[in-house]
């Protein structure tokens, strides 16, 4: 999830009654370069990773 969409998540999770585990990169995403993507998912993906090993 973009950084842009940090408020409706969280407002979509009270609403829900549900903590999900979200991971943020940089909004926006439309205009980046394919290297800035790759940089951004791995740096995702370690998050990721991250948060399911607990």
């Amino acid at each position: 999830m973009t950084t842009g969409f940090v408020d409706g998540v969280e407002a979509q999770s009270n609403a829900l009654g549900f903590d999900p585990g979200v991971v943020f990169v940089p909004h926006p995403i439309q205009n980046r370069t394919k290297a800035e993507i790759e940089t951004i998912a791995d740096e995702a993906f370690a998050k990721v990773m991250a948060m399911l090993k607990g």
